[in-house]
């Protein structure tokens, strides 16, 4: 059993709604799971041996929701190694604009700056498509789950 730590940056829920999905499907699997919709760094550095998942919606011109912005700082300012931490990472945005799913760009960019490690490429969805969030996620981290994490 893996424990996962949830960071969400929403401004309208569906981040929050996605994040309340993936966390089934990890209970699903045995793995513990904690959703933080107030993301501050000690979140991820607390635990040492977990998973880091990001799930992050954009808004406006590529910009980062509220909550998420001040976890971003931290990063910024405080420039922890996170050599240790391993990570996955889900946009939401609207490919109608000109920089899509661009917050979780920005945060996976910073996480690699800092020496995370990205487990595969972050999954960007475009929430104007038809197929939901959540099956759209689930189906992206189901096998995953089957074949990489240890229990």
């Amino acid at each position: 059993m893996a424990h996962f730590t949830l960071l969400v940056g929403s401004t309208l829920g569906s981040a929050e709604d996605l994040a309340d999905d993936l966390a089934l499907l990890l209970q699903k699997y045995g793995h513990q799971e904690v959703i933080h919709t107030s993301p501050q760094l000690d979140h991820i550095l607390i635990k040492p041996q977990h998973y880091l998942l990001l799930i992050c919606s954009t808004h406006g011109a590529g910009d980062l929701p509220d909550n998420i912005e001040p976890f971003y700082q931290q990063l910024l300012e405080q420039q922890p190694d996170l050599s240790g931490v391993k990570y996955l990472a889900i946009g939401l945005g609207d490919s109608a604009y000109d920089i899509f799913c661009g917050a979780i760009k920005t945060l996976a960019k910073q996480l690699d700056k800092l020496g995370a490690t990205a487990i595969c490429d972050p999954l960007t969805i475009d929430v104007s498509l038809e197929d939901p969030p959540e099956v759209i996620a689930s189906q992206w981290l189901d096998p995953w789950l089957k074949k990489r994490v240890d229990p």
